[in-house]
């Protein structure tokens, strides 16, 4: 019964991936020191990958290695050069956000078992056919998924051999993970590539619910849920903490693993949480889980919530109780790390020696004997050696042609060569052969894979035409746009599409100029209303920000161009959708500046899309963050809440920086920027390159004042793109105050 589950923990250094396999962990992932979402923690050097690795495996638990952020283009050949080496190790996986490197690994990685990260956002059943053709075995479904939702996804991931993966345990994110760019915008350190400075921990001016930390979540757990995801199917419980110290993420696996194995046996659930809240933790809700998106998951501090717990269950009234607490917190967590120390004191990840010997006789094949501290094993020349008085396998020569076998797993402790006669010779093949005998020994009898190239994408000369205009509206008054203007008008779809799908359909009936615009977010039975809708309206051409909804159009053979929320910043990327999924266009992500824009290559017949002026969206939310800020009358976000709601309200930090709260009707709750975005300059410094230039008239009410009605502001944009004189200026004064500091720091 064990094997109904995986305990996934999190390594974010070897102490923590210790501390998990000591506590009994099924699988780790961990990251190195670049490419993954957890740029605060530790993490691994590539030396010491294979010493975790083979510590893991002699316990009977896995390594997954995060490369879970989105790839520049000039960081393609680094990644290549990485996956050289890591093709050649024994872990068990990679996770991935970046649709480029997805189809990198399709391609040329076949032996790297790929899974779908968080940052995926995965939430309906498209994104996991979507993800199952980029060969994608498991994938990490949304923390705000409830049960119900789960099942079914797990039940279509068992259809199509797809593993599902909840996290059930640590830091919830206010915003839909991929989706959140406050961050970005504010530090310039962007979620998607592991630098979140996590904002939405910060204290605010205090708002008129009188809260001060407005955004923060308290902690995930659904240790009393067991019983739920063993029904819903789920295969891999996974706990959250990189940045989290080894003694938390002992505490946290042991008590899992507990909680696994007496249920697997049969036995009611233990109930008992004291371990869990003597470590870090904001307090726990399972709210997302049982479907209950309410009030009560804030917590007015980000701190640890430990002391706080306890001075509450030993019904504290003095503050010399309250420092008894602490002090017992203290000397609890002090027995922890004394525990988790000699729990791992025995546990080596260093490198393995090898004691090699050569030996020869004139006339008889070269023997090379290998011995590692478990075993021995000889290796020899195909054919004999050879007499020869110029070429010689003198000590110096040996040693240069067996040195990469110092590599990150193995080290030469000592080479012996007293058993060589001299005037020996052997061709160079036969030496590699050897050689590469000697891996495959060492690997396990497993072949070395031979390393790629970095796979270059054909750049395509300069676009002659001028870019067309593309204009993004949300509102049946907008459409009159489309009489006054040559540019393309896209209608924004809304998140809760079941309820408003009659209207919808026939709106776009009535009205085929307009082109569908596919939010991000589509769950559960608004993903199936937005299959009906392709269904029933048959578009010619979509854009998407779901790679559900890019999945269904591609099955129906309707052109979609792929969405800024879809993050794209690498040539594979373009390449992977128009080859795998006959994508004709794609918008590049707005977190990139001229120079990380400029290498991209754009596939043949395929067309690029930039949003050069737009409302700045922060992040997109599940959850209400009306509760925190003005209040709200209801306990709890609902369907209902979802459909009908419409407000909009401001928080402030500490630096006087406004964010702009905004709920439209039918609409998941948004967080903007203060500020518009609008860059003028990109039509000059990258001429030739974008097919069409975007703008969002949505009536998102930020600080941005626009002094034009929508006619005229779509022709100062035309203007713009044309080349015409003052365009830039006019704009500018017709728009204010507006931001490109994005385009200007990029990631």
């Amino acid at each position: 019964m064990r094997n109904q589950f995986e305990l996934l923990a999190p390594g974010g250094d070897i102490e923590s991936i210790k501390a998990a396999i000591a506590a009994g962990a099924d699988a780790i992932y961990c990251g190195l020191d670049n490419f993954n979402a957890r740029n605060r923690a530790t993490n691994l050097t590539f030396d010491n990958l294979s010493g975790v690795v083979r510590l893991a495996h002699e316990h009977n638990c896995k390594i997954f290695l995060t490369l879970n952020i989105i790839i520049l283009e000039s960081e393609i050949p680094a990644i290549i050069r990485l996956l050289n080496k890591l093709v050649n190790t024994k872990i068990d996986g990679v996770i991935v956000q970046d649709i480029g490197l997805f189809y990198i690994l399709k391609e040329h990685f076949k032996d790297l078992d790929v899974h779908a990260s968080t940052q995926a956002n995965t939430h309906n059943d498209g994104q996991i056919f979507f993800l199952n053709k980029l060969t994608a075995s498991r994938v990490n479904l949304s923390r705000e998924l409830n049960i119900k939702e789960i099942k079914h996804l797990a039940q279509v991931g068992h259809e199509h051999n797809v593993l599902m993966e909840v996290f059930v345990h640590g830091s919830y994110c206010i915003g839909f993970s991929g989706l959140c760019y406050i961050s970005s915008v504010k530090n310039g350190s962007s979620g998607n590539r592991g630098r979140c400075s996590q904002p939405c921990r910060d204290k605010y001016q205090t708002t008129e619910a009188g809260k001060d930390y407005p955004l923060n979540l308290k902690d995930n757990s659904a240790y009393s849920n067991l019983e739920e995801l063993a029904d819903a199917g789920v295969y891999s419980l996974k706990v959250e903490g990189r940045i989290k110290k080894s003694h938390y993420v002992y505490t946290v696996v042991d008590n899992w693993r507990k909680q696994i194995d007496n249920f697997c046996d049969g036995n009611e659930l233990f109930t008992d949480t004291t371990e869990l809240y003597t470590v870090f933790n904001r307090d726990f809700s399972n709210s997302y889980l049982v479907g209950d998106i309410n009030k009560n998951m804030f917590i007015d501090n980000p701190r640890d919530h430990s002391a706080k717990h306890f001075s509450k269950v030993y019904n504290c009234t003095t503050e010399e109780s309250v420092k008894q607490v602490k002090k017992k917190l203290y000397d609890d967590k002090t027995a922890i790390i004394t525990t988790v120390a000699e729990k791992i004191k025995d546990f080596n990840t260093d490198k393995l020696p090898l004691s090699i010997t050569v030996s020869v006789q004139a006339n008889c094949p070269l023997t090379v004997s290998v011995s590692t501290p478990d075993r021995t094993f000889k290796v020899y020349s195909d054919n004999p050696v050879i007499h020869s008085d110029k070429y010689t396998l003198e000590q110096d020569v040996i040693e240069k042609w067996l040195n990469n076998l110092n590599n990150a797993e193995y080290y030469i402790e000592s080479l012996c060569v007293d058993h060589i006669k001299e005037g020996v010779f052997l061709p160079f093949n036969e030496l590699t052969a050897i050689k590469e005998q000697i891996f495959f020994n060492l690997n396990g009898d497993k072949a070395r894979i031979a390393p790629i190239d970095a796979p270059k994408v054909k750049k395509l000369p300069k676009l002659q035409d001028k870019p067309s205009l593309s204009v993004l509206i949300s509102s049946k008054q907008g459409i009159d746009l489309c009489a006054s203007t040559t540019a393309d008008i896209y209608y924004q779809l809304p998140d809760s599409l079941h309820h408003e799908l009659p209207r919808l359909v026939d709106l776009f009936t009535e009205n085929e100029q307009l082109i569908p615009w596919f939010p991000s977010i589509l769950i559960g039975e608004n993903y199936t209303a937005a299959v009906k809708f392709l269904d029933q309206v048959q578009p010619k051409l979509i854009v998407t920000n779901n790679t559900g909804i890019a999945h269904s159009a591609y099955e129906k053979g309707i052109d979609w161009i792929a969405g800024p929320y879809l993050n794209v910043t690498n040539s594979f990327s373009l390449l992977c959708m128009k080859e795998e999924f006959n994508c004709v266009g794609s918008f590049i992500s707005n977190e990139i500046n001229k120079k990380q824009i400029k290498p991209i290559a754009r596939p043949d017949n395929f067309k690029l899309f930039y949003s050069i002026y737009h409302p700045i969206l922060l992040m997109t939310s599940r959850q209400c963050l009306f509760h925190q800020t003005v209040g709200c009358k209801k306990k709890a976000f609902d369907a209902k809440c979802l459909r009908k709601c419409k407000k909009s309200a401001s928080i402030i930090n500490l630096k006087d920086a406004s964010f702009v709260l905004d709920k439209q009707k039918g609409d998941h709750n948004s967080l903007y920027s203060e500020h518009n975005f609008l860059n003028t300059e990109i039509s000059s410094d990258l001429e030739g390159m974008f097919s069409s230039f975007f703008v969002d008239l949505r009536d998102i009410k930020t600080q941005t004042t626009v002094k034009e009605d929508k006619a005229s502001v779509i022709q100062l944009f035309q203007n713009l793109i044309n080349g015409g004189e003052g365009a830039r200026q006019a704009l500018e004064h017709a728009i204010l105050p507006t931001t490109n500091a994005q385009y200007k720091k990029g990631l």
